[in-house]
């Protein structure tokens, strides 16, 4: 159910639980009011529309606060120089708590409406707790049954565990008894030879290789020199 009202010379579409901002209207915030000026009223079954204003409805609501809104500014013209004035004009907050025609009333079929919200709230508590209780009691059976079972079985003698040493030479001796070779320890690679001081001197073609052998071009040449 909604309405249409009237009031400070505008008109405002309102419902139950509506809150709206109005011209600035002479009441206290927490006081309860009564908008007279109703133009119609829709309840979904008909409609009523005032001429001017209906005669049997009523439009309830409570002043929640007093508010002024956002500034204006106006741009008023002076002889020498123009200037800006501002405005806040004053407001009246109001929620809507009752829409009346005749003798149906929002505010009574939304009690209603809450009341039996609330009853199906309630009744699908009640089942999940049921069910929640009856999850639980099968979880305990089930784990009853499971320690039951692990009882009956039987249990499986726990094997000695051999230190790491040991068990390296047992795995020896069953290769040598099956007559293979135990496997032959690997050696770390050579790191490369890094050159000296000698050698960075040298030319490339007479600087040893990774190995540290000499080239034969040098090797030949230095014979050379020392039979000269």
């Amino acid at each position: 159910m909604y309405a249409v009202i009237e009031t400070g010379g505008k008109q405002y579409t309102v419902e139950l639980g509506t809150e709206l901002e109005v011209e600035l209207l002479d009441v206290e915030p927490g006081q309860e009011i009564n908008l007279e000026r109703v133009l119609l009223v829709a309840d979904g079954e008909k409609t009523a529309i005032g001429q001017p204003v209906v005669a049997d409805a009523t439009v309830s609501a409570r002043v929640l606060r007093r508010t002024r809104r956002e500034n204006h500014f106006v741009q008023v013209p002076a002889r020498l120089a123009a200037r800006q004035e501002g405005h806040r004009q004053e407001l009246t907050v109001l929620k809507i708590t009752e829409v009346r025609l005749g003798s149906k009333s929002a505010a009574a079929e939304a009690k209603v409406v809450e009341a039996q919200a609330e009853a199906d709230r309630e009744k699908v508590a009640k089942a999940a707790a049921r069910q929640a209780a009856e999850d639980a009691a099968l979880a305990e059976k089930l784990k009853a049954r499971e320690k039951a079972a692990a009882a009956a079985a039987p249990k499986k003698e726990a094997r000695p565990k051999q230190p790491q040493g040991r068990r390296r030479e047992a795995g020896q001796g069953r290769r040598r008894e099956a007559g293979q070779a135990a496997p032959r320890p690997q050696l770390p690679r050579p790191r490369p030879r890094r050159p000296t001081r000698r050698t960075r001197m040298l030319p490339p073609s007479a600087r040893p290789d990774q190995e540290g052998r000499m080239r034969d071009g040098h090797k030949k040449a230095a014979r050379a020199r020392r039979t000269a």
